[in-house]
């Protein structure tokens, strides 16, 4: 594990604690947890077994700057925005999907498809500007077994490690992997690569918050993280080559979450 992505968490985590001290703002923390479908050079793209079959799970803790619950000068920012930061971890296995490797005759080609395998895991430290357009903080704040959606984007700084092979055997031998993924790309010797890393994404969120007592809410969101690398999943034939792998990694995660409200 880096040791720089731990020095930037408590660095993060320590600016803000101090930041909220002494502007006299009010804190939340959470925690949440929920699938996660990493969408990747594995299995066919928009196939509902892909989607299915490469999901995986994820956990994370959350801090919450809230503007409005300590400060009785109502503005706009005040009682529709919140400064999200957070810790979140996802693992995903990944195998291959769709008619490619579902072809009859089952020949060399679907065989070697099926075969390959592989893991992916992300530690991620991130911030997000989270936005309520149809309810005030301070009214749902106020007002136990209320709803208040809202959206959110941000960015997280990621550590990835991957690890892909073959049932079938050495995934360097062309008996074993298709030539596409045995192709020299971006720097490496092949398609393919076993490999740890650090990496910038941006996220996008939309969700709702459901206000369980006067110190707590429950939250449901979908997010959409779109990382800066095509090598989250271990697999990325050459572009120059196959122009069909155009797109980075990205995921999509379903969170499930408790928030509790912090007293100064």
């Amino acid at each position: 594990m880096s040791k720089h992505l731990f020095i930037t968490l408590f660095a993060f985590f320590g600016i803000s604690t101090a930041a909220s001290a002494q502007s006299n703002l009010a804190q939340e923390i959470g925690v949440y947890a929920g699938p996660v479908t990493l969408q990747s050079d594995f299995g066919e793209r928009s196939n509902f077994d892909t989607n299915v079959g490469n999901s995986g799970f994820g956990i994370g803790i959350m801090h919450f700057i809230n503007f409005s619950a300590a400060n009785n000068r109502e503005s706009f920012f005040t009682e529709h925005f919140k400064v999200r930061s957070e810790l979140a971890f996802s693992r995903t296995n990944l195998k291959h999907y769709g008619q490619w490797v579902e072809r009859k005759p089952d020949g060399l080609f679907a065989q070697q498809l099926k075969n390959m395998h592989a893991s992916s895991t992300t530690l991620g430290l991130g911030a997000q500007l989270e936005f309520s357009p149809f309810m005030k903080i301070h009214d749902f704040e106020n007002t136990i077994g209320s709803f208040s959606p809202y959206g959110s984007v941000g960015f997280q700084v990621s550590y990835y490690s991957t690890k892909i092979g073959s049932h079938l055997g050495d995934i360097t031998l062309p008996n074993v992997t298709p030539g596409k993924y045995l192709t020299p790309s971006d720097g490496r010797a092949h398609g393919f690569s076993s490999e740890s890393g650090v990496v910038l994404s941006a996220t996008a969120a939309i969700g709702v918050h459901y206000k369980l007592t006067t110190m707590s809410d429950l939250m449901f969101e979908t997010r959409f993280q779109m990382y800066n690398s095509d090598w989250i999943d271990g697999l990325n034939p050459n572009k120059d080559i196959y122009k069909e792998n155009k797109s980075n990694d990205w995921q999509v995660w379903f969170n499930f979450g408790y928030i509790y409200y912090l007293e100064f």
